[in-house]
């Protein structure tokens, strides 16, 4: 069995930013990557990806806590389409992010950091993607 050496992106779409984290070649953790304005996010993806091998995409699917789809599929859904033709031979996974903007700021409040710098949304953004692709990373290894 080969294992592949790609790193996984995991993206918090937003309309106006986005928050991308990345893993280490192993898969084995998720850091920040960068907060990019979302208009840019496909050509940040591209550039990224002609530099690191990537295996496949995580991005956060926003649902409501009934399980049902939130508002902002609307804006996400014609995204992830166009990434699909962009990047064709791309695995491009959707994942449940329910909590994780939630989970992001009180990560922030844990970690000591000061109020004005939680209200920074770049940074709410940057850490809300690396939990989401943390806890895809814990999901994968929980099956």
């Amino acid at each position: 069995m080969s294992v592949s050496m790609g790193r996984i992106l995991g993206i918090d779409y937003g309309r106006k930013r986005s928050g991308v984290a990345v893993t280490d070649t192993l898969k084995i953790i998720a850091g920040n990557l960068a907060t990019v304005p979302t208009h840019t996010l496909m050509t940040f993806i591209k550039d990224y990806i002609a530099r690191e091998p990537v295996e496949r995409i995580v991005i956060g699917l926003p649902t409501q806590l009934n399980g049902e789809p939130s508002e902002s599929m609307k804006y996400i859904e014609p995204f992830v389409n166009q990434l699909r033709k962009v990047l064709p031979d791309m695995p491009i996974v959707m994942y449940d992010e329910r909590f994780t903007s939630t989970i992001a700021h009180q990560a922030m409040i844990d970690g000591g950091m000061k109020k004005s710098d939680r209200r920074d949304k770049a940074r709410v953004d940057a850490i809300a993607a690396t939990i989401i692709l943390n806890d895809y990373l814990q999901s994968r290894y929980n099956q």
